[in-house]
């Protein structure tokens, strides 16, 4: 290999180099003029930064300042402000609060960014929240004269704290000048879950381009609070009342769901127990609504249950913003919300549709608050299921007489379906003839029932949605809007969960039993054509309980189990101790005797029946 040596030509070469190094840190040394020019821009940066601390010592609440050191850091904050005009505000927040509610606003966008409920925890004991960690935003988007393209997120507010009799009232503006803002207004009542919020501004016609769009936009994901995510996500929807009174709601279980609605009175993103709204006093003339489901499965590491948006345009009054509306962040609860008749907010909890949202509500929820003042809570439930049953004891008598009737009969029936095996439309006829002649219906057992769907529904709707249930202890179950627990499994059991819950096995039992009488009544109506597999019906519907309800509220499987038990008691009383078969037998005797005059709707039926037989044997030939 050859060895590489220093010759003279590489020492010339690094002498040379090193030359020029020197001379050009020599030529770069600045001059007198330059170091005097460096002084004065250090002398007004100095000068700045004081200026900043001045106007934050000055503000009656004190934010948290930003790095006066840094000098980077202040032109940088002075160019965010500047975007609108400069104002005296910096980060920061300040807080309103009462006795039941903690609010936190932001300088910067001016928007709610932390509400916290005071007087309530989740399932984990950890304080409510509806605002928290930049989960929501509120802002307003527009155009100005010189065609910049402004939000009020990216605005920093000037905040004032000030007091009006009781109430707290802070304002938030964004300045161009002092005669020249935009103002957000909250005013806090004592004890009180209502915040007035108005949005103004004074000066600023001319300097808002009113030709374009002034765009309101409230987003938020609602944060988790209850122990089963599906459960909660099942009754966590977004809300409105639009159209003078009208009621409509997005879809629960979709995975996406958008509307464009008119003349929206308040929006309401609840949450299952808790509730954020929003409600204008002048209406939104349209908006652009979505919720989007971010729950996929029952899992504990799920925060966030749906995700809503609104986006509504806000109409200028001669050039200025002018809007009187109200945040509502607390409890879906009827004895709150009712406070608020004026607004409406009450149609917000789900009580049902229609004539079971009426029972729900004027019925169920009054008797269950009387009863629940003077009773614990669990066994208040239990005695309004015991009033409830009683109170449908004569339905529960009129469907049992039909089941005993049809029992009478079924000697009768089963010689028609053996007599007449091949002729399916005779046999129906001779079956007709015999139910008419008897006096017996075989829809008259069916009817009770249907009556009582009413109660049912209402009821199933009630013990999920009733705020009263919320973490009320009852036996076992620590909370009887939330399902019990008396085992935890290591593993999940799909449409089952990983937990066993006993009120649902104990609802399951009875709701067998009751079945057992109920069915094994009416088992002659099995060889009727079209007539379902009631012993089928009488094992699935227990299995159906036990899986369904497995994670619903604990407070509706006592329900079932309590009303199932006390409807086989009804039962067994009036079979041995009210109905007697044998005068039930002679009373059908005797009405077959008697003359039956037929209502049109038979006579009508019989013809039809007497045509298609007449025809089907003119076909044969």
């Amino acid at each position: 290999m050859e060895e590489k040596k220093l010759d003279i030509n590489s020492i010339i070469g690094f002498v040379l180099i090193f030359g020029i190094l020197i001379f050009m840190f020599y030529t770069n040394q600045p001059t007198p003029e330059e170091l005097e020019a460096q002084k004065v821009e250090q002398e007004k940066i100095e000068g700045e930064t004081n200026q900043v601390k001045e106007a934050i010592s000055s503000e009656p609440i004190k934010p948290a300042p930003i790095n006066l050191s840094d000098s980077t850091a202040v032109a940088s904050y002075k160019s965010s402000v500047g975007a609108f005009g400069f104002t005296n505000a910096s980060p920061g927040t300040t807080k309103l609060e009462n006795d039941v509610l903690y609010l936190e606003v932001d300088n910067k966008g001016g928007q709610i960014v932390e509400a916290k409920m005071k007087n309530f925890v989740d399932h984990d004991s950890v304080p409510i929240y509806l605002v928290k960690d930049a989960n929501a935003t509120f802002g307003i988007n527009f155009s100005t004269s010189d065609n910049r393209v402004l939000n009020t997120l990216d605005l920093f507010f000037e905040p004032t704290l000030s007091n009006s009799g009781d109430n707290q009232v802070l304002s938030m503006k964004a300045k161009i000048s002092n005669n020249q803002f935009l103002e957000y207004r909250y005013e806090m009542k004592p004890n009180d879950y209502l915040v007035d919020f108005t949005i103004r501004s004074q000066g600023l016609n001319g300097v808002i381009n009113s030709s374009r769009p002034v765009d309101l936009k409230w987003d938020l994901k609602g944060i988790r609070h209850d122990k089963s995510v599906l459960y909660e996500n099942r009754y966590t929807r977004l809300t409105y009342n639009h159209e003078e009174g009208k009621i409509s709601k997005l879809s629960e279980s979709s995975d996406f769901d958008e509307e464009t609605e008119t003349d929206i009175k308040w929006l309401s993103y609840r949450q299952h127990f808790f509730s954020s709204i929003l409600a204008t006093d002048t209406h939104f003339k349209s908006a652009d609504l979505s919720s989007t489901n971010l729950v996929e499965e029952e899992s504990k590491e799920t925060l966030f249950t749906k995700a809503y948006s609104t986006k509504t345009a806000l109409e200028l009054q001669g050039g200025e913003f002018s809007q009187n509306m109200h945040w509502y962040y607390g409890p879906t609860d009827v004895k709150v919300l009712e406070n608020y008749t004026d607004l409406g907010l009450v149609e917000s909890i789900p009580f049902g549709w229609g004539i079971f949202g009426w029972i729900n509500r004027y019925v169920f929820t009054p008797f269950y608050t009387f009863l629940s003042s003077f009773l614990p809570f669990g066994l208040a439930i239990v005695v309004m299921t015991i009033i409830v049953r009683l109170a449908l004891s004569p339905v529960t008598y009129k469907s049992y007489l039909s089941q005993a009737k049809m029992k009478v009969l079924k000697p009768e029936i089963t010689e028609i379906n053996e007599r007449l095996k091949d002729n399916a439309m005779k046999k129906q006829q001779e079956t007709m003839k015999l139910y008419n002649k008897a006096g017996v219906s075989p829809m008259s057992g069916c009817i009770p029932a249907l009556l009582q769907l009413p109660i049912f529904y209402s009821l199933f709707m009630f013990f999920p949605t009733s705020f009263a249930l919320r973490q009320k202890s009852f036996l076992w179950a620590e909370d009887l809007s939330s399902y019990d627990t008396i085992f935890n499994l290591p593993f999940a059991i799909p449409f089952y969960g990983d937990h066993v819950s006993l009120f649902p096995i104990l609802a399951s039992v009875a709701i067998f039993f009751y079945m057992t009488m109920t069915t094994g009544q009416s088992m002659q109506m099995q060889q009727q054509p079209g007539m379902p597999n009631m012993k089928f019906i009488m094992y699935l519907s227990p299995l159906m309980m036990l899986f369904f309800f497995n994670n619903y509220a604990s407070g509706l499987s006592l329900y079932y189990f309590v009303s199932n038990l006390i409807t086989i008691f009804i039962m067994l009383a009036i079979k041995n101790y009210i109905l007697d078969e044998d005068k039930i037998h002679a009373q059908i005797q005797e009405n077959k005797k008697k003359p039956k005059k037929e209502n049109k709707f038979q006579k009508k039926m019989r013809e039809m029946m007497e045509q298609a037989e007449n025809q089907k044997k003119t076909g044969k030939r």
